[in-house]
């Protein structure tokens, strides 16, 4: 194949987008998609305010003079190795660059770092055919699940 765009299948299709990961704190998750929410939808399929949240991890760096934590932290060191909690907070829009900007201004705006690490990648995402009523024996309506626990 050798356009994405001109994917169909009886399942779905596939839609240009951007996917923005961003390294934050997991208690800072919320914080950021309300932002985003305020200029962006975060749409996908029938669904707005998609995103996914990692399990938590750690990131690591070694802040340079004059940075905000040399500035900010009395004593901190130049180049010492500084460690902390982190979670990757994934979202996708439209392929868009209006919208990209807007996106990438408000999760700064709302971002504890001054330099927050984002990643933006042009992606393709699926778009499914489907009818919420369908009778598939996996779907959660039918497979005698439901829907799993939500967490708070």
């Amino acid at each position: 194949m050798a356009d994405l765009a001109d994917y169909r299948a009886k399942s779905g299709r596939l839609v240009p987008v951007y996917t923005i990961e961003v390294q934050t704190l997991a208690e800072d998750t919320d914080r950021i998609l309300d932002a985003v929410m305020t200029v962006h939808p975060l749409r996908f399929g029938r669904y707005q305010r998609n995103a996914s949240i990692s399990a938590p991890g750690r990131e690591t760096a070694q802040p340079e003079p004059g940075s905000t934590t040399t500035t900010h932290v009395d004593g901190f060191a130049a180049g010492t190795t500084e460690t902390y909690p982190m979670v990757e907070l994934k979202i996708s829009i439209d392929r868009d660059a209006q919208a990209l900007e807007a996106v990438m201004d408000a999760i700064i705006g709302a971002h504890h770092y001054e330099e927050p690490v984002i990643f933006v990648r042009e992606d393709w995402a699926s778009r499914a055919a489907y009818d919420p009523n369908s009778n598939n024996p996996n779907r959660w309506w039918n497979n005698g699940r439901g829907l799993p626990a939500r967490i708070d």
